[in-house]
Formats: C-alpha cells, sequence, structure tokens
C-alpha cells in the first residue's frame, strides 16, 4: 500500500492544520498527545491509534469505528475505567512490521451511522478520553515538523493559508518561475512576500554584495557575523528563505544582453531595478516573448528636512502593454531622486513591493479586481493612491 498524503487527504491535514500532533505510520494514523486521566487521578497522555486504508496516496473513510490507545486506561474523575468504550486492556501488538504495540482497544459507534472521515473520529474519541481532564490541558500540541520535498514546496507546512480556508485561492499563484531581477529594498521585499506562496522556483538577479545600508531597508534582521561575510545579495537572501522553502535559485549577476535569455524561461518577472539601456532591453525582451511582468519604482526628493515623493507599480501582460514605454521610467542616475543614494527607506520599499504583488495576485485570480488597473502610484506628501491604464 503506498504511503498517504497528509496533504491530499482533507481530514488529515484539517487534524494538523488545526495543531493535532498526527503521525502516519504504516497502515496506522497516530494523534499523539491525547490527555487522559488515569486511576489515581494524574494527568497523562497518550496516543489514539486508528488503522485505514488508502486510495492511492488519499486516506480513504474509516473502515471501522474501533480505535486503539496507547497509555493506561483513561478514568474517569472518580478514577473508575472508561469501560463504555474500553473492550480491551492488554499489550497487543497491531503491526509486526513496525513493531507498534497498543495498551487498549476502545469501542465508540456512533448513533448516526459509520465515521465520514478521520477528523470526525479523531474529536469524538478525544472528547471521550479527555473529558474528565482540565479543559485548559489541551490535545492540541502545534508541533513542528518537516516536510518531504515531494510534499510541499515548504520546508514545514503552510497553515496559515489553510486555516484560513483558501487553499483553493492560493493554489492559483503554484506559477512555475518566477523571477526578480533586483534585489534593493523593494525587491527583497517583494522575495519575502513571494516566498510565502506556493510557486515553485523563484529566481534571483542581482549583482551586488550585501553590505550595511541593504540591512537596514530589508526584511528581517541581519546579524553583524553575516554583514562580515561580505556575500552577494542573492546567495544571503537564498540562504534566509531556504529555512522556510525550497526553490530559491540565486544568480549573483546582473542580467545583460549577454544572459537576457535566461528570463524566457519565467512564467512572470519583478523588475526591481534602476533605469538605463538594460531595462529597456529587458522590456522589450519580455514584450517580445508575452511574459507578464511587473515594474516597480520610487522618485524621491528631500524637501524642507522631510522626504516626498512618488512609488509607482506598471504591471504589463499579453493582453495590456502599450502603456509600458509611457508608464516605465528608463531614466538612469535621476539627478533630484535621494532615493538613488540608498536614502534609507524600508517602509515605503515594504509598501511598493506590497502594491506590486497584491497587482500580481490579483492578476492571477487571488484577489478580486473590478478596475484591471495596470498602473499604479502613490503620492507621500499627499497620501493619494491612483490606478491607471484601466483596459
Amino acid at each position: 500500500m503506498s504511503k498517504p498524503r497528509i496533504d491530499r487527504s482533507p481530514d488529515l491535514r484539517r487534524l494538523r492544520d488545526e495543531g493535532y500532533d498526527i503521525e502516519v505510520r504504516e497502515r496506522h494514523l497516530l494523534v499523539k498527545s491525547v490527555p487522559y486521566l488515569n486511576a489515581k487521578g494524574e494527568v497523562h497522555r497518550g496516543t489514539l491509534v486508528m488503522e485505514f486504508s488508502c486510495a492511492g496516496d488519499v486516506v480513504s473513510t474509516p473502515p471501522s469505528h474501533v480505535a486503539f490507545f496507547i497509555g493506561e486506561a483513561p478514568c474517569h474523575q472518580n478514577g473508575t475505567p472508561m469501560n463504555e468504550i474500553i473492550t480491551g486492556s492488554q499489550p497487543t501488538t497491531v503491526d509486526a512490521e513496525s513493531g507498534l504495540v497498543i495498551n487498549q482497544t476502545f469501542s465508540a459507534k456512533p448513533i448516526e451511522g459509520p465515521y465520514p472521515d478521520f477528523y470526525l473520529k479523531t474529536l469524538r474519541y478525544i472528547a471521550m478520553v479527555s473529558g474528565p481532564v482540565d479543559p485548559s490541558i489541551k490535545p492540541q500540541t502545534f508541533p513542528v515538523y518537516e516536510t518531504s520535498p515531494d510534499e510541499s514546496i515548504f520546508v514545514y507546512p503552510d497553515t496559515a493559508t489553510s486555516r484560513a480556508g483558501i487553499t483553493e485561492a492560493s493554489l492559483k499563484l503554484a506559477l512555475g518561475k518566477v523571477g526578480l531581477v533586483g534585489l534593493g529594498g523593494t525587491g527583497s521585499y517583494i522575495l519575502d512576500l513571494v516566498a510565502k506562496t506556493p510557486v515553485k522556483e523563484i529566481h534571483l538577479w542581482d549583482v551586488d554584495i550585501f553590505l550595511n545600508h541593504n540591512a537596514f531597508r530589508a526584511p528581517g534582521a541581519a546579524s553583524i557575523e553575516e554583514l562580515r561575510e561580505k556575500l552577494p545579495k542573492v546567495a544571503y537572501f537564498a540562504a534566509k528563505y531556504a529555512k522556510m522553502r525550497r526553490g530559491i535559485i540565486p544568480h549573483p549577476a546582473a542580467i545583460t544582453e549577454a544572459n537576457v535569455e535566461e528570463l524566457k524561461q519565467m512564467s512572470f518577472v519583478f523588475l526591481s531595478m534602476d533605469g538605463g539601456e538594460v531595462k529597456k532591453l529587458i522590456v522589450q525582451k519580455l514584450l517580445e516573448w508575452g511574459i507578464p511582468f511587473i515594474d516597480v519604482g520610487m522618485g524621491l526628493s528631500l524637501s524642507k528636512g522631510a522626504i516626498t515623493g512618488i512609488l509607482s507599480v506598471t504591471a504589463c501582460t499579453k493582453e495590456k502593454n502599450d502603456h509600458a514605454q509611457a508608464s516605465i521610467s528608463f531614466v538612469e542616475g535621476e539627478k533630484d531622486n535621494d532615493y538613488s543614494r540608498n536614502i534609507q527607506v524600508a517602509d515605503l520599499n515594504a509598501l511598493n513591493a506590497a502594491l506590486a504583488v497584491i497587482k500580481w495576485k490579483k492578476l492571477l485570480g487571488f484577489y478580486h479586481d473590478f478596475g484591471h488597473e495596470h498602473s499604479i502610484t502613490f503620492t507621500l506628501d499627499g497620501n493619494k493612491l491612483m490606478n491607471g491604464d484601466c483596459p
């Protein structure tokens, strides 16, 4: 029998996402850390064991109402065993191959018919076994465990998405390859947001070294030891995000005419880079190849001791790209742009990135999009958010 995948079995995934410590072992589902009272009134934790069968790598409905338990006989508050569900209290090997030995056999047949899934069966048994225990002692222990590469792009399960009930919407973001050209302040925040989506591969292009000023406008907190390493930005960020997900691929180089063809393999591209002829080339090629992309930019200046300026986000797709040349800035080294001097504006970097990623998710159908804007500007001093280039 093939081993079931928790992420493909809705009832097991729900148990895991709600914080139960579950394990699939050969032909049995183990639910660990179930609190109960023994005959002395002491609180212990045992393991609920249930046999299952599979349809491919998905767990089928429970084959019976019977369950097993590893631990002492669970008791009521007066110390008497729960004989209403206990049908046997002796060590029994239920799986010789894995050496799984249980101590108790339970039988709690539901009145309304067979258990429809393991989620409801588990909760029914836990309610009985843990009923006499102080309710502040929970069976949910929220264990942290590692997923396998064939199970998930993430190193540990994305329970935030499943707990919110947006798994179906999130799957729309599972593109094959997304490219990030430029990992400055805004680019690094784009990476932070995209890394938390089920994109299979995220490719990073940047030639610069991660230095002190980068640390003050990037997500998280770099240690002084990391700064002393003087790693390429792509290597620094790839190592950071490899802690939570797979598929981060660093390219310690700038995109030029010599390697621009590498972008042809991308499903989507984010441009967070200075203007100039190279940017013109990249935009031209992406339009030529029909690859959708988003360009981000900032134009900041210092006036009377305070910063003012505009953030911009420009989206281009196969269907809508006639605004590209007018909306994207190709000017290199703008004279009055204090941003080019690495002024510390992490909040603006984060906002620019958030606007870009929100637009990306709209294009993919994750968010509703009534305006279908392809150009977005945020004016700082007036706090104005404006849409443009709508079809």
